[in-house]
């Protein structure tokens, strides 16, 4: 398993005073970890900091935003980013679930304050406060239109609002557990949530009805994603016909990270068993790379790469700390981890 290279979390706010600290290790399986730090030098006419580093490790290159280091011994490189911009006013606690519009002018959050608000992308000023969930809100998200957001919370209830006036224009009830994740089939005609019930079902948004549980697991269900499934892969039928109200679950594939350390796979319009993979630990979560590979991130840190026609073995495990896995998010070529360190 490869060296993990890690850096002090304010790192960059450390390296912006003269003479700034901060600290650097890299951990290796089986041998003992080497600890070493970041010393601020100076600063360069561009407003770059020269930034040097103890016995071991090796600065490449250094941008305002961004700091390249390697630990030559373990043959280890990792660029490490500062945050483009920080938000410290919108909640005043841990933020649990947050979520960017489309057009990416809005975002949404979920707090352990018991809050949930859209404030503006830019500048992070508070939009709306969106109130109606009894307990804490542990999830949400916008509409593809960006207009709209779906939360879900530990009262079991499901919600639609209006980004507009913060009205809550729908609630799903049927849930007996409070509501994980959410997924949105398409334009959003119909949803998906899971819950700590075991289930996940589908909603018909314009009706506020339950379309049907598409799987019921007898294990909490801790996050769910929705894709269009490769065209070789087997969804099996339907033993009933859909009902109409039911749009864009042909040719979807549902899956389901559950606390069983089990990760599902269900053909979202036959309600069919697609696949089922045992893990190391609960899966937290998953999320679609292609029509033909997924990612899932467990409790004890794996996060696991598979292909959906042929699950008997991962693609790959990445193990980068034992630190909880909590969101997977694809990005370019890759794809973006957080993890609860």
């Amino acid at each position: 398993m490869a060296a993990t290279l890690r850096i002090q979390s304010d790192w960059s706010q450390a390296l912006r005073r003269d003479e700034g600290e901060a600290w650097l290790s890299c951990r290796s399986p089986g041998k003992p970890t080497l600890y070493g730090s970041l010393t601020r030098r100076g600063l360069s006419t561009e407003g770059v900091p020269d930034i040097a580093a103890s016995e071991g490790f090796v600065v490449g290159e250094v941008t305002k935003k961004s700091i390249l280091i390697s630990c030559p011994h373990e043959n280890v490189s990792t660029k490490f980013l500062a945050p483009y911009t920080t938000f410290c006013r919108i909640h005043q606690k841990s933020v649990t679930c947050l979520d960017i519009s489309s057009g990416g002018g809005l975002g949404v959050s979920t707090s352990t304050d018991g809050t949930m608000k859209i404030w503006q992308a830019a500048n992070g000023e508070i939009r709306r406060l969106l109130e109606g969930h009894v307990y804490d809100v542990n999830c949400c998200r916008f509409f593809p239109s960006g207009l709209v957001v779906l939360s879900g919370g530990m009262d079991a209830q499901l919600k639609i609002w209006s980004a507009e006036d913060a009205s809550c224009v729908v609630t799903f009830k049927g849930h007996k557990g409070g509501i994980l994740d959410t997924a949105i089939v398409d334009r959003g005609r119909n949803v998906l949530s899971c819950s700590r019930d075991g289930t996940a079902r589908l909603w018909d948004c314009g009706k506020s009805a339950c379309l049907g549980v598409i799987a019921d697991c007898g294990s909490p269900v801790n996050g769910i994603a929705v894709g269009t499934a490769d065209n070789s892969l087997n969804l099996g039928t339907p033993e009933k016909a859909p009902s109409e109200r039911e749009v864009g679950t042909e040719g979807k594939i549902l899956l389901l990270a559950r606390e069983d350390k089990k990760l599902q796979g269900v053909g979202l319009q036959s309600r069919q068993p697609v696949f089922l993979f045992v893990g190391s630990d609960a899966f937290n979560c998953c999320t679609f790379l292609s029509s033909t590979y997924i990612l899932a991130g467990t409790q004890d840190g794996n996060i696991y790469q598979l292909d959906v026609r042929n699950t008997n073995s991962p693609i790959q495990v990445i193990h980068r700390s034992g630190a909880p896995v909590l969101s997977l998010l694809p990005y370019r070529d890759g794809f973006i981890a957080s993890q609860g360190n």
